[in-house]
């Protein structure tokens, strides 16, 4: 398992990917326009890793209530999984509490699924199929 992204809840995708780029002398990588999750996400790659802006386009969305009631910042983080699946029932079976109990695609077509931040300390964790 490694760590795929760390999700960052935005304001502005054109904004923080100045500001990263700026920063950090990095450059952009891919976009995408998910709808099913109310944003636009925006990946920078670093190393082995990504930052993954997310910008709402639904004032409904997750990430939009993230940003009025906790203001920009760390959304979620990411890790990579051999079988989705599998990992999703391990967390069950260990009484993980799960906001997804069957994967869903993600940006990419990639399978993804969450878990509760009340069974990770208060931290949103997504899973990614590898």
């Amino acid at each position: 398992m490694k760590i795929h992204h760390v999700g960052i809840a935005v304001r502005s995708l054109d904004a923080a990917a100045a500001c990263y780029e700026g920063l950090f002398k990095v450059e952009k990588g891919a976009r995408y326009e998910l709808p099913e999750f109310g944003v636009s996400a925006l990946f920078i790659p670093i190393g082995e890793s990504s930052l993954e802006f997310l910008e709402p386009i639904d004032e409904d969305s997750t990430v939009a209530k993230f940003i009025e009631k906790r203001g920009e910042g760390i959304h979620h983080i990411c890790f990579e999984v051999d079988d989705i699946i599998e990992s999703l029932a391990e967390f069950e079976r260990s009484g993980v509490e799960l906001i997804d109990r069957v994967p869903r695609p993600g940006a990419g077509g990639h399978l993804v699924a969450f878990l509760h931040p009340r069974s990770a300390h208060g931290v949103l964790v997504e899973l990614k199929q590898r």
